[in-house]
């Protein structure tokens, strides 16, 4: 249960700071989008989603550390 607030907290961090990373994550890891749907119902690039793909997971993997 722990793992799950400090994941929510650091998630509510990423929204603070950028909030299309956010957005990334959430449909990655809670709606189970691929990376391709997940760019699409944003409205971005592939290769953007998955530069900030790259970028998200790198940031909360460091937060949750």
């Amino acid at each position: 249960m722990e793992e799950i607030l400090t994941l929510d907290e650091a998630l509510q961090k990423l929204e603070a700071k950028d909030r299309l990373k956010a957005d990334l994550i959430k449909l990655r890891f809670y709606a189970g989008l691929t990376i391709e749907q997940s760019a699409e119902s944003l409205g971005i690039s592939l290769t953007t989603a998955k530069t900030h793909w790259a970028y998200a997971r790198a940031w909360l993997l460091r937060e949750v550390g």
